[in-house]
């Protein structure tokens, strides 16, 4: 009896084995990790496909379709080889867009970037006010561009216009601003520059911030000109900002319609037609959409080449 009662004891207090969880295998995590990465990259990827890459394949297809409006209603769009490339390339007005968006984008970045330049290393000092005025110049940048179009449109209207008015104080109020052949373009791109200013100046004083302080007050001592100081310190420091700047100004100039639409609508004479407004045109207004694809696909040709120059010039940026 009491044998019995004293291996109870040491029998309730043996310890219990529990078997060992097993270890997942090397291969079954790693599987996990590639699902969870994809699972993560799928929406962003189903979303390019759908938004961006449909509709790129699909202009590239139209554009060797003879695409129509009646299209639409009965799907056919027979394949017509390269008559639509071989019909835009020897268009005149082809090669008349082609040559003032040249202008348009070359002057348009060549004002915003010395202008934006100027202000960001005018701002750069302190003085009162500063934050406040720096504000007021971004208001451009905020505006719809459009709206900025149908603005400056009244603005510079030959008989009603602001400006003519406040130039007729020095009897020079009866300039053909939108109106004249010889003028309108100048007139559009002054109107981008304009509106490309603020994008400029925030940009490049952001890379301003960055130039050590010291290196201007070494220079100071040393005797170093403040055109010295900027030609030797303040432009090399910036070079990569300015790659950037300038990259990115092409991207979003080169393409520009709704601008030009808000102002001259290509006009007068097709004097402010670009490829942009030129892809507008083929397409929705003479209907012939193979057409406004081809040059539509030259923009995104154009833009792809300089989208390139700007993943390089930011890969160098960082190494």
């Amino acid at each position: 009896m009491s044998s019995t009662a004293a291996s109870a004891p040491a029998a309730a207090s043996a310890p219990v084995v529990v078997p060992a969880a097993k270890s997942p295998k090397p291969g079954s995590v790693k599987r996990r990790r590639t699902l969870a990465q994809w699972g993560f990259i799928a929406p962003a990827v189903i979303f390019m496909l759908l938004f961006f890459g449909y509709p790129l394949v699909r202009n590239v297809v139209m554009s060797f379709q003879h695409y129509t409006p009646s299209t639409f209603f009965t799907g056919k769009a027979p394949f017509n080889g390269l008559d639509n490339w071989k019909n835009v390339f020897q268009d005149d007005l082809f090669g008349k867009a082609l040559w003032q968006t040249v202008l348009f984008t070359v002057g348009s970045l060549i004002g915003q970037f010395c202008v934006g330049l100027a202000l960001a290393v005018f701002f750069n000092r302190r003085f009162p006010l500063n934050g406040v005025l720096r504000s007021l110049i971004l208001l451009p940048w905020l505006v719809p561009m459009v709206v900025s179009g149908v603005v400056w449109r009244r603005i510079l209207d030959q008989d009603t216009g602001v400006l003519n008015s406040f130039l007729g104080l020095f009897g020079a109020g009866d300039t053909p601003w939108l109106s004249s052949t010889g003028m309108a373009l100048i007139s559009v791109v002054m109107v981008n520059i304009w509106i490309g200013i603020p994008f400029n100046m925030v940009i490049l004083y952001g890379g301003l911030q960055e130039v050590p302080k010291e290196m201007y007050e070494a220079a100071s001592l040393d005797g170093a000109s403040a055109w010295r100081q900027f030609r030797s310190i303040t432009l090399p420091l910036l070079k990569p900002v300015i790659t950037v700047v300038l990259v990115l100004g092409f991207m979003s100039t080169v393409k520009i319609l709704d601008l030009v639409l808000a102002l001259t609508d290509g006009g007068p004479a097709d004097s402010t037609q670009t490829l942009g407004t030129l892809t507008y045109q083929n397409s929705f207004t003479q209907l012939d959409f193979g057409a406004g694809a081809v040059v539509g696909n030259i923009l995104i040709l154009i833009s792809a080449v300089f989208a390139v120059f700007y993943l390089r010039a930011n890969r160098n940026e960082g190494k």
